[in-house]
C-alpha cells in the first residue's frame, strides 16, 4: 500500500514515521479556500482540498492513501492561523498567555483503488475510466490547551528564536514553548499537527 502524506511538515513527517507508516511526501499549490468561520469546520475544508489538491497531480491509477491534514489555533473563537510575522506572533503569544485555548487538526484520507467497495458515511468518487474509485473520509480533532502567563520579555525572547513563526498560533508545544505550556485536555500529537492514533484507527481496514 502505497501512502502520500500531503504536507510539508517535518513535525507530521516525524508523527507518521514514529507509528511506523513508511510513506511519501507530495504537496499540491492548491489555492487555499475556505467558506467557513467554525475553527474544525474550516481545518476540515483545507485539510479535504490539500488532499485532493495532491490526487489531482498523480497520473498513475493504484491502490494508494493520501492523507491531507490542517491545523489551527482557536481562541474565544477567533482562528490564529501562522504568524506573518515577530509583531504578530507577539500579539498572538499575549492573546494566548494565562488562559486556555483549542487546537484543532482536520484529516482527509483518500482511499484509491481501482476496484473498492463503498464504506458507508463516506464520499465516493467514480473514475473516468469508470472503475477507479476514490473514498474519502474526513474528521476533526480538538485539544485544549492552557498557557502559563507570560511576560513581555519572556514573549519577546520566545518570538527571537524564530520557533514561533512558521507555527499556528505562534508555538510549538515539543519545542523551547514546552516551558510555558500548564497542561493540555487531547491528544498531544494533535497539538504537534497530526492526531497518528486516531488517524491510524481510521485508517487500519485499508493497510490490512
Amino acid at each position: 500500500m502505497k501512502i502520500i502524506l500531503g504536507s510539508a511538515s517535518p513535525r507530521r513527517r516525524e508523527l507518521l514515521a514514529q507509528i511506523g507508516l513508511e510513506f511519501e511526501v507530495l504537496v499540491s499549490n492548491v489555492e487555499e479556500q475556505v467558506t467557513s468561520t467554525v475553527p474544525y469546520e474550516v481545518v476540515e475544508e483545507l485539510s479535504v482540498q490539500k488532499a485532493e489538491g495532491v490526487l489531482e497531480l498523480l497520473q498513475k491509477q493504484e491502490t494508494l492513501l493520501v492523507i491531507g491534514a490542517d491545523t489551527i489555533v482557536a481562541c474565544d473563537g477567533q482562528i490564529l492561523g501562522k504568524p506573518k510575522d515577530a509583531e504578530d506572533a507577539k500579539a498572538m503569544l499575549r492573546k494566548l498567555q494565562g488562559r486556555a485555548h483549542e487546537v484543532y487538526t482536520g484529516v482527509t484520507v483518500l482511499y484509491v483503488e481501482k476496484s473498492s467497495v463503498e464504506i458507508p458515511g463516506d464520499k465516493s468518487i467514480l473514475g473516468e475510466d469508470g472503475t477507479l474509485k476514490v473514498q474519502r473520509h474526513t474528521f476533526h480533532e480538538a485539544t485544549k490547551v492552557v498557557f502559563c502567563p507570560m511576560s513581555e520579555e519572556e514573549i519577546s525572547a520566545y518570538v527571537a528564536t524564530s520557533d514561533p513563526l512558521d507555527k499556528a498560533g505562534a508555538y510549538g508545544i515539543q519545542g523551547l514553548c514546552a516551558r510555558y505550556i500548564q497542561g493540555i485536555e487531547g491528544d498531544y500529537n494533535n497539538v504537534v499537527g497530526l492526531p497518528v492514533g486516531r488517524l491510524y484507527q481510521e485508517i487500519k481496514h485499508w493497510l490490512e
